[in-house]
């Protein structure tokens, strides 16, 4: 495949993930799955403008626009796109395309209002619904080899961004400030702004950079790092402390490339840094070694977060491993790409197994309460050989 690659999402890509999802509905008898979630329906439809995704077990799917309805028919290669104003006549549409009212619908019951689902159970009168998330999240969980370059121009660009941290950084800056000028450099990129969460209460912007004790301020974020931030309204990250000497400075930030993501996290430093926070570093380093030689088509990402656990209490940081107390986080990586939570998570008691072409990020942290974080994260691809990095800058702490 070429490097060439448009905004929109090529028709034969299309196909084939509406091909995968069709096999899902019939294997589990399930007539139809009708798509309402912004990143599921541009991922099925290659437009995220408003509006439902029919896609019925056999036969063409059907793209029914709210607004933007010109603008999604420039952005998606499906031939079957409308224009409708409302989801109440959708069954009549359905009976026009010989399509006969499904008896078991499937919808992303994960993320759904309860207002809506209502509604739709209107809509739909004698069908049932089924919640089929997980299978939708399955299928996106195994990237294509389009998404991969997507993944990989993102990464290259996750690198460009950290280069560029020492050029902002300087003793009495604050963090909100050298995190403004840093994302304007990645805007400037090309960064969509936007860093889609499927979590309920999830959100992020950009990602984090903080520096000596408010990197180990925890927060809301399911996120072994917390932060600040400027207000108890938008917790976490970068706050008004102001970078010191011979303290950490974390930049966890993602790159957000036409939908497309990669995670990143490098630790900074103006001056030096005491031993202790040097030998954190160099553990979380060999950490992530282990898991790239290990993380193989059919582990499960249970045993990997196990492996992870027991290297760090081996290594003697098993206590401020992903976080403090009784709520440090129970995973050490996610899987990544139109949104930032993918499957698979790398966490305590998941079944699942890695496939190959997967794209996951691996982040084994060190937090120490009043002092600092230090650590890494990388994005990787499963293969058969292990994992395959993506993003490419040191992952050794840059003193300046």
């Amino acid at each position: 495949m070429t490097e060439n690659i448009s905004f929109i999402t090529p028709a034969g890509e299309l196909e084939d993930r509406i091909t995968k999802l069709q096999r899902v509905l019939a294997g589990q008898n399930i007539d139809a799955a009708f798509i309402v979630q912004k990143t599921d329906l541009f991922y099925f439809g290659s437009t995220s403008q408003q509006g439902w995704l029919y896609v019925p077990r056999r036969g063409k799917p059907l793209l029914f626009i709210f607004k933007d309805y010109d603008r999604a028919k420039t952005e998606s290669p499906l031939s079957e796109i409308h224009s409708l104003a409302t989801p109440k006549k959708i069954p009549d549409l359905l009976a026009e395309y010989g399509y006969t009212q499904p008896s078991v619908i499937g919808m992303e019951l994960d993320v759904l209002p309860t207002n809506l689902y209502f509604q739709y159970q209107k809509v739909f009168r004698q069908t049932e619904i089924l919640d089929i998330s997980h299978q939708i999240r399955l299928l996106r969980a195994v990237k294509s080899e389009y998404e991969r370059i997507l993944i990989g121009r993102a990464a290259a660009l996750s690198d460009k961004v950290a280069a560029k941290v020492p050029q902002f950084l300087a003793e009495g800056r604050t963090e909100v400030r050298v995190a403004g000028e840093l994302e304007g450099y990645a805007r400037s990129l090309g960064h969509q702004g936007i860093v889609r969460m499927r979590l309920w209460g999830s959100e992020l912007f950009y990602g984090h950079l903080m520096s000596g004790s408010s990197a180990a301020v925890p927060s809301y974020l399911p996120s072994p790092t917390g932060g600040e931030g400027v207000s108890s309204l938008v917790a976490q990250g970068a706050g008004f402390k102001e970078i010191q000497r011979d303290e950490p400075i974390l930049v966890d930030y993602v790159f957000a490339l036409n939908g497309y993501m990669s995670d990143h996290t490098r630790i900074f430093c103006i001056g030096k840094l005491p031993d202790r926070l040097l030998r954190a570093h160099d553990a979380m380093l060999e950490i992530q070694e282990q898991v790239k030689s290990i993380a193989r088509p059919g582990v499960s990402s249970g045993a990997l977060y196990d492996l992870m656990l027991q290297s760090a209490r081996a290594k003697g940081w098993e206590e401020n491993f992903m976080g403090v107390g009784e709520r440090k986080i129970r995973f050490t990586g996610h899987g990544v790409g139109l949104e930032l939570d993918e499957y698979p998570f790398i966490a305590k008691g998941q079944e699942m197994p890695l496939q190959e072409n997967m794209v996951i990020a691996i982040e084994p942290k060190v937090i120490i309460p009043g002092i600092g974080v230090v650590g890494v994260e990388n994005t990787h691809v499963v293969t058969n050989e292990g994992l395959k990095p993506l993003t490419k800058y040191q992952d050794a702490i840059t003193f300046l």
